[in-house]
């Protein structure tokens, strides 16, 4: 009896998936090495890659506290800041 085809290459689709990963772990450690020279868009991804898929406990907790940092320098991001109310004029009575 063979085993069915889409249940022999799992191994193969898996080892793939986890050189995808860890590429992609790769370049996040790049950008929050460089912090500076990368826009807050570019480290706010890594720094959530990080979160979500870093080695240690220690790599995931400082990915999260430099997206604390970035949300703390760009107030705007976290819908605090609202432009429609700064447009509409102030009731005169």
């Amino acid at each position: 009896m063979t085993i069915p085809l889409p249940f022999r290459k799992r191994a193969q689709r898996d080892q793939v998936r986890q050189d995808w990963i860890e590429e992609r772990l790769r370049e996040a450690r790049i950008v929050v090495a460089d912090v500076v020279s990368h826009s807050d868009h570019l480290i706010r991804l890594a720094c959530n890659v990080l979160v979500r898929h870093g080695e240690t406990p220690t790599e995931r907790e400082d990915a999260r506290i430099l997206l604390v940092v970035l949300d703390a320098r760009s107030p705007g991001r976290a819908g605090r800041h609202r432009p429609d109310d700064e447009e509409s004029p102030e009731v005169q009575r």
